[in-house]
């Protein structure tokens, strides 16, 4: 499995040098009433502008790592970035929170597009640049089957792989994976950041990413689903739950959503074909 602070030989200029977390003085306090002073770990937090093309974009409030991925990826789920021969330069500015990227689209993106929003770290992320009504186009098609054991045994090794959750439990995490492990992992307190983490990374080492799976700490929503969609990607995978859109745009996009995967139970909501429950 591939971490993203540990990948390659850039992955440090791409983090700032005070650690992935700040300690606090706190007083914490029992329910029998006890009170004792320690410090508590609290993940990072700050906010990341991506410029393309000399233009403002958008300002993202991001865990500080990754973030030439995190802006990649970025670009490429709203449907501004599709490969990466279209990029010519990608610079990181960590004293000031900054991503410059610059493609050959130059002056393709619509102006009105073009201002200047904050997308917070929690739950919303406002509208995306590229148009859902094209989701159609999206479907996925894939012969691609998994067992539930070895879906078991993927959130089992994800639920270890975040020692950040473990020290602040403030974090989410994604993963790509092959069936049998995990390929690429990421984490951020964005669960859209992170999944844009593992993406932007994949597009560019040129890591595969249809026909694979991706899990991840987050609740499913539809903005997920298309994110999965434009990767071609045919199960996603989660500890956590999906909301009703979420459960039928997977539907509609030909994608299995396994989700609420917790010790020996998980859902699937959508595709089931392709999960071979053990045994058969």
């Amino acid at each position: 499995m591939t971490l993203l602070r540990n990948t390659s030989p850039e992955a440090g200029k791409d983090s700032p040098a005070t650690g992935s977390a700040e300690s606090f003085p706190v007083v914490r306090i029992s329910e029998e009433g006890g009170a004792s002073q320690l410090e508590e770990a609290v993940a990072r937090e700050i906010p990341l502008t991506i410029i393309l093309n000399d233009e403002e974009l958008v300002t993202l409030l991001c865990y500080p790592e990754g973030l030439k991925y995190l802006a990649v990826g970025f670009l490429a789920s709203e449907g501004l970035l599709d490969s990466k021969n279209e990029i010519k330069r990608v610079t990181v500015d960590d004293e000031r929170g900054v991503v410059r990227v610059t493609t050959s689209r130059s002056g393709e993106v619509d102006p009105d597009l073009i201002f200047k929003r904050v997308i917070s770290s929690g739950c919303g992320r406002g509208a995306s640049f590229y148009s859902v009504a094209d989701a159609s186009s999206l479907k996925v098609e894939s012969d691609l089957k998994i067992s539930s054991g070895e879906i078991f045994a993927l959130a089992k090794e994800f639920q270890r792989a975040s020692r950040l959750y473990l020290t602040t439990h403030a974090i989410h995490s994604a993963a790509l994976c092959d069936g049998r492990k995990m390929l690429v992992f990421a984490e951020d307190i964005g669960r859209h950041n992170a999944i844009d983490k593992i993406f932007g990374k994949c597009l560019l080492e040129d890591i595969p990413t249809a026909d694979r799976l991706v899990i991840t700490s987050g609740r499913i929503t539809s903005e997920i689903l298309h994110k999965i969609a434009k990767r071609r990607i045919p199960v996603l995978i989660s500890v956590s739950s999906p909301t009703n859109l979420g459960v039928s745009i997977a539907d509609s996009l030909g994608i299995t959503l396994v989700a609420s995967v917790r010790g020996k139970k998980m859902v699937v909501y959508s595709h089931p074909e392709r999960v071979v429950p053990d045994g058969k």
